[in-house]
């Protein structure tokens, strides 16, 4: 490709990845940006049948910071090789992907259900279609309830969101049942679990995953690849 060329053909792979000419993007004010994941699993819960609180507590354990007292999920955070980051914007946390993206980065995570690009951005038009809360919490409860069609089960079915290796599906399952007691009344979810009841609810169901040293991820990676870490701290 010719030094004359190379500039046109940059540009048309990032509108093609990035959704350049997409329709612009209404900014989020800080304040919606810290409701907009919880606002994102309510509305994927009721559209695909998910449990409100499994929605809930997923987009804490991947993206939640204690703040006040309370665990609160954030749409602008992204992980890159198990380094996680939090932004105050959307603009920030895009420009922060596009430069990584442009390193030639194909493995990182985004938004409130910390989709992975490289196994999953092909359910997405764009990377940004992907910063989306909506579309990232949608593409997130299809999965959860492909998982749940599999293992009959919603705490299973969250641990293999995470991964399909026993002892790391067990341990971000224990986790998921502590965030999911701990969850705040939130308004307008359609059902409200009594924390005493929650644990019960979501199930505890032993989870018919695999052992050993052999790794398949549900939400990042697929079997043989090393797993990715969850922004909240699994231990």
């Amino acid at each position: 490709m010719s030094n004359a060329l190379k500039p046109v053909a940059t540009s048309l792979l990032l509108i093609f990845v990035f959704g350049l000419i997409a329709t612009p993007v209404m900014a989020l004010r800080p304040g919606q940006s810290a409701a907009a994941c919880d606002r994102a699993a309510i509305g994927a819960a009721q559209r695909y049948g998910v449990p409100e609180t499994v929605m809930l507590a997923i987009t804490r354990v991947e993206t939640g910071r204690h703040k006040n007292g309370a665990l609160n999920p954030w749409p602008w955070a992204i992980n890159i090789a198990g380094k996680g980051y939090w932004f105050q914007s959307r603009h920030e946390a895009q420009s922060f992907v596009f430069k990584h993206f442009m390193d030639g980065a194909r493995n990182f995570d985004i938004g409130c259900f910390q989709i992975n690009y490289r196994w999953h951005g092909n359910k997405f038009r764009s990377i940004e279609e992907m910063f989306d809360p909506q579309m990232n919490a949608d593409h997130a409860a299809r999965f959860l309830l492909d998982l749940y069609k599999e293992f009959h089960d919603w705490t299973a079915a969250a641990g293999a969101y995470h991964s399909r290796t026993q002892w790391r599906a067990q341990q971000y399952a224990a986790k998921f049942r502590d965030v999911a007691a701990r969850l705040p009344n939130t308004p307008g979810a359609e059902q409200q679990i009594d924390p005493a009841r929650r644990a019960t609810s979501l199930g505890t169901t032993a989870m018919p995953l695999t052992s050993g040293t052999s790794t398949q991820l549900g939400s990042l990676v697929p079997t043989g690849v090393a797993t990715g870490t969850s922004f909240l701290a699994l231990n």
